[in-house]
């Protein structure tokens, strides 16, 4: 379980993420949505560490994690996967290198346990034989397969999905969720993602976060996002849905040139 208490962010003044209270729960698919420019992605991030929060507190299970020294948090960080919009993988590293990067950072085991940990995470992503291809080798939903794999090598307690989707077609991004979804109940993993797909959302979204203009302005289940009046709710759950579909609309069109 992941918890924020109070949590306050600002850039040069700006105040982007504003007394933020929020519960992620163990073994689910925590989703945070919201626009462009809400904070959704800030909050993702300021609850890993990449950025500094001005004042509030994280916590991971019963340890606050903003009150640890440097040290202190280097061990929590090893409980930690993340996966990025992009991917992220080394491009002048094959598959295998950028899976087994944790274990050489982070692990001491032996170059064979660690060749075995690698072809266990790649099998168990469905990357057979993939170990001496390159990223640019790939397809995009290949690459975050390696990406969810190279997350999961430490075997995390917490994993951070920052737009698993982006740039991948309707088809793949089911399967990304869904290996997602997997992986999160079958290790029970506090599992946050960052999304504005709405398929996600209606597809594993079991617990939801809505961020508008910086403040938690909604939060419930998938199912409870359909009976909601909250009226920011509505409005980006319908932009989201038009976008889709003129999305698809128009690589339909494409592919009849």
């Amino acid at each position: 379980m992941i918890r924020t208490e109070h949590l306050v962010k600002s850039f040069d003044g700006r105040v982007v993420l504003d007394d933020i209270n929020a519960e992620f729960d163990k073994g689910k698919t925590n989703l945070i949505i919201g626009q462009s420019g809400s904070g959704k992605t800030v909050l993702l991030k300021s609850i890993v560490g990449l950025f500094p929060i001005d004042s509030g507190k994280i916590y991971y299970n019963d340890i606050c994690y903003t009150d640890l020294n440097f040290k202190e948090r280097k061990e929590i960080r090893k409980d930690i996967g993340m996966i990025f919009q992009g991917g992220a993988l080394l491009d002048s590293s094959t598959v295998e290198e950028n899976v087994r990067l944790p274990l050489d950072l982070f692990s001491t085991m032996t170059p064979a346990e660690k060749l075995d940990r690698v072809n266990f995470c790649l099998d168990r992503v469905n990357l057979h034989d993939a170990n001496r291809l390159y990223p640019s080798e790939l397809s995009g939903g290949m690459v975050k397969r390696v990406a969810i794999a190279r997350a999961i090598v430490l075997n995390p307690k917490y994993l951070f999905c920052d737009e698993p989707n982006s740039g991948l077609d309707p088809m793949t991004s089911v399967v990304i969720d869904n290996l997602i979804k997997e992986i999160t109940e079958e290790y029970q993993i506090t599992t946050i993602i960052n999304t504005h797909d709405m398929n996600s959302v209606m597809e594993i979204g079991e617990k939801i976060i809505f961020i508008h203009d910086g403040k938690k302005w909604w939060e419930g289940t998938k199912h409870d996002i359909m009976q909601s009046n909250n009226k920011e709710l509505n409005d980006f759950v319908f932009a989201s849905a038009m976008a889709k579909r003129a999305k698809m609309n128009a690589e339909t069109c494409e592919k009849r040139a």
